[in-house]
Formats: structure tokens, C-alpha cells, sequence
């Protein structure tokens, strides 16, 4: 019997609950037809999804053990109808433990979260990747003081997951700069950058990892991510791709700047 090994995902999951209000919805409209055509370019239906979002940070690691996980309405300042949005995949300790034990092995501490439920990292993806939400979701969290190391061993320790039916994706954004959108000056900086993170995609193991952890480094790296907590799930992704080389399937444009998304694998 063949193994089936699924690829890791880095999605930039736009702004707020775009994909239900529908200005922002014609803005993404290139991201929107990614993100629901992605289930469809996967080995098989994933048996559960390892979400990393941006909007979930804790002082370690830490994983969510809620069997049915609630909503987490982290935006403001859009229509009310947003903020009844539900997506009521169910949760899976099951997976929720058994990422706690391949961390153990590689001697990573991770916390046990039992209520966490889904923020817009999270949610708005997965609406429109599997709208039946019928695939369990355990969500984990970014580390607090962001080191790419650190993420990126937590990737490595992960992998093993890619060959057990689950799909691990980071959703996190190329461009995060709350003040830079819709300035001028903004779009030079977000392609050089994102060119930067290409490039460290498509190479080698050692290569990608050193540049990644370098990313500071990158051309007007801290103009894309004064705090980089949405750069940091890339890390995990790259990691559990260990050997595997990436590409990146996406560059968008929205609000003045582009936006990419990466598969390894």
C-alpha cells in the first residue's frame, strides 16, 4: 500500500472576515479561488488539519484540545453579520495529544489549551477550503518572542503528521503592516521582500532555513512586519517540509501590496 504524504501550507489569509463582505471579497478574489481550489490538488481528504494561525500567540507552545471548538471574533470594526459567522468543524484530541508526543520526543514543552476555538486565521481559510467543515481542526499556537529556530524545530518535529493523514497549515500573511497599506510606497516593499521569501522557498533545506532565520535581513524586512507574528507560521511549515523543496503558488495584490502563498511538498 502506497503512502500518502500531505503537503505543509503557508496561506496569507487576507483581512478580518473578508470573505463575507463583499468589497473586500472582490479585493481577494484571485485568493479566494486558491484557497477552494486547494482540497482538490491534495493526495485525498485530509483525515484532520494542524492549523497555526498568526492570532493565536502564547508564552510556549501550545495546542487546542476542545472537542468542538467555539469562535473567536479577533476584528473589529466590520458589519455585524460577521460576527455571527460559525465554522463548526469539530476538534480532535485524539491529534491534539498525539502532537504533544511527537513534541516530547523532540524535547519541545507544549501546553494544553482545552477551550481554544477558532480565530479569523483560522476559520476564514478553512471556509472556503472545506465549507462542509467536515475535516477535525486542532488549532496551535505561535511562541511568543517569534524565533524562527525555535518554529522551525517545531516544524521538524512535526512532520511525521504529513504521513498520518493530516494536512499542517501556517495562515499567516507575507505583508503585515497595518500602517502601510494603501501607501504608495508600500508595493516596492512588499514584492522585494516577498521575492526574499521566494527565493528561500524554492532552495534547499539548509539554505531556506538560514534565510528564514535571517529574514530581518531580507530587503525592507521590518517595513512588512514591524511584529512578524504573521510571518512565524511560514517557519513551522518550512520545517515539516524538512528535505522537500517549496514553491509558491500565489502572488495577489490587496489594499497596495502583494500577498503569496507557499506549498512545500
Amino acid at each position: 500500500m502506497k503512502n500518502i504524504r500531505f503537503p505543509t501550507l503557508f496561506l496569507s489569509h487576507g483581512g478580518g472576515p473578508w470573505p463575507s463582505v463583499p468589497e473586500m471579497r472582490a479585493e481577494f478574489a484571485r485568493t479566494e479561488a486558491l484557497f477552494r481550489a486547494l482540497p482538490s490538488t491534495m493526495p485525498e481528504t485530509p483525515k484532520a488539519i494542524l492549523m497555526i494561525s498568526a492570532h493565536w500567540e502564547a508564552p510556549e507552545f501550545t495546542v487546542s484540545a476542545a472537542q468542538k471548538p467555539n469562535m473567536i471574533y479577533d476584528y473589529s470594526g466590520f458589519p455585524a453579520h460577521t460576527y455571527q459567522l460559525q465554522y463548526p468543524a469539530v476538534g480532535d484530541p485524539a491529534l491534539a495529544n498525539r502532537v504533544k508526543d511527537l513534541l516530547k520526543v523532540a524535547e519541545i514543552h507544549c501546553a494544553e489549551d482545552a477551550t481554544r476555538g477558532f480565530d479569523h486565521g483560522a476559520f476564514v481559510p478553512l471556509m472556503l477550503m472545506y465549507p462542509e467543515a467536515d475535516v477535525p481542526v486542532v488549532t496551535l499556537s505561535i511562541k511568543a518572542y517569534y524565533s524562527p529556530l525555535e518554529h522551525i524545530q517545531l516544524g521538524e518535529a512535526l512532520a511525521p503528521l504529513r504521513d498520518e493523514g493530516v494536512l499542517i497549515i501556517g495562515s499567516g500573511y507575507t505583508y503585515h503592516n497595518m500602517r502601510g497599506y494603501g501607501r504608495p510606497e508600500s508595493m516596492q516593499a512588499s514584492v522585494e521582500f516577498e521575492t526574499y521569501l521566494t527565493n528561500a522557498v524554492e532552495e534547499t533545506q539548509s539554505t531556506r532555513n538560514a534565510m528564514l532565520i535571517d529574514w530581518q535581513h531580507a530587503p525592507f524586512a521590518r517595513q512588512n512586519h514591524p511584529r512578524e507574528d504573521h510571518l512565524v507560521p511560514l517557519f513551522v511549515v518550512a520545517g515539516a517540509a524538512k528535505d522537500e523543496v517549496g514553491k509558491r503558488l500565489l502572488l495577489d495584490k490587496a489594499f497596495g501590496v502583494v500577498m503569496a502563498n507557499y506549498q512545500f511538498g
